[in-house]
């Protein structure tokens, strides 16, 4: 039923899309009030936004769920968000004991522990072993192409996975079930040296995941390997790594460099503390991919060509940066906003605005921007990843 305009509907605390300029109308709905609540910046943009940007932002609450025994999980992909090219996200949680069964994938797989305990296993291509324990704020990461499993220890876990490829699903894996269940029993036997009959009760279908017992102690399944373990361990305490600390907050940088293994994907945990803000800067290797853990943001990126938009998030959601767009991000809560950003790349990489101005020459700067000594004798020769927004330094409308 359409709403009669000669009554409109009140609307009390509902933001309606007016800016402060005066720019914008009332939007009597149909309409998810609530949604724009979540969204002011992009429902009232600031002045300064202008052009066509795609969407950078979707949230984990907008996928479908799989539910299974032993757990769950969602993914964000280039069919959610289309503006993913290199990335693609999988959130997924364990039951005490569930198993995310033996499997590998094409593309690398980079993961986060957002709660809990797991125990990992894999195998490399030397038939190198490895079993271990992650706990919250550890990582993880296989190569392509090696075998792995993930269990749930006593707590159960939840964790945050990263693929190096946009279009990846991690429902097109390849499974230890799936090809038991889509190989003749005769040539099963034939390949382990058993009678068909041992092959009498696999499953038919691919399991994914699946509810067992919380394992033993790790001591207790260790398996010796005659050709030792893995050289390169395929796990990392990010939170044990000394942080970087600037006025506006604190960021970890993890990449090959001190993570090894890590091949493909670099990333930072970045922590905005309230009245922070992430600098103005750009990354000049590729594409970035944003993970939300705590608090609220906004997040303006700026695409040459007069284009600017902002976006907001919150816990949950994933945000999205093109490459080499410039961009910040503030902190919009009363609590830490931190996040994840990582890149398809082995080395994480940034360039600073406030730096690169600071180690030019002053006049080539001033002739650019019009500005003054109060500018030029601000600029830092170092970088700070994190800033404080200082409400003070606005001017008055």
């Amino acid at each position: 039923m359409m709403n009669d305009s000669r009554n409109p509907p009140s609307f009390e605390n509902v933001p309606q899309p007016i800016r402060e300029d005066g720019a914008g109308a009332t939007d009597y709905g149909p309409r998810d009030a609530m949604r724009d609540l979540e969204n002011p910046d992009m429902f009232i943009p600031p002045i300064t936004d202008a052009g066509t940007i795609p969407n950078l932002k979707f949230s984990f609450s907008d996928t479908h769920m799989q539910l299974y025994h032993g757990g769950w999980s969602r993914e964000v992909t280039a069919r959610e968000l289309p503006i993913s090219k290199t990335i693609a996200g999988v959130n997924m949680r364990l039951t005490p004991g569930g198993v995310r069964e033996l499997h590998w994938h094409k593309q690398s797989e980079w993961a986060y522990v957002l709660y809990g305990r797991a125990r990992l296993t894999s195998v490399d291509q030397n038939g190198r072993n490895f079993i271990a324990d992650v706990g919250e704020g550890d990582l993880w990461f296989f190569p392509s192409g090696i075998p792995h499993s993930i269990q749930g220890l006593e707590e159960g876990c939840e964790f945050i996975l990263v693929f190096d490829d946009g279009d990846f699903s991690d429902l097109s894996t390849f499974s230890i079930t799936d090809w038991f269940a889509h190989t003749p029993k005769d040539i099963l036997a034939s390949n382990f040296g058993v009678p068909e009959s041992a092959f009498s009760h696999i499953p038919n279908n691919q399991r994914y995941m699946f509810q067992a017992n919380v394992p033993g102690s790790l001591e207790s399944q260790k398996v010796s390997d005659p050709y030792g373990t893995v050289p390169k361990s395929f796990t990392y305490k990010l939170l044990a790594q000394k942080p970087i600390v600037t006025p506006g907050g604190t960021v970890r940088i993890v990449d090959s460099t001190n993570f090894p293994i890590s091949t493909t994907i670099a990333a930072a945990l970045v922590e905005i503390k309230p009245g922070g803000m992430r600098e103005m800067h750009w990354h000049p290797n590729n594409d970035e991919w944003q993970y939300y853990l705590t608090g609220t943001g906004r997040m303006t990126v700026f695409a040459a060509s007069g284009s600017a938009r902002t976006f907001n998030y919150r816990a949950g959601d994933v945000g999205y940066v093109p490459f080499a767009m410039g961009h910040y991000i503030q902190n919009t809560g009363n609590e830490s906003l931190w996040f994840l950003e990582m890149f398809k790349s082995n080395r994480f990489t940034d360039v600073s605005l406030n730096q690169w101005m600071a180690l030019t020459p002053k006049e080539l700067v001033q002739d650019h921007l019009h500005v003054g000594p109060e500018l030029m004798h601000a600029l830092r020769k170092e970088k700070w990843p994190v800033v404080k927004y200082d409400r003070n330094l606005k001017t008055p409308e």
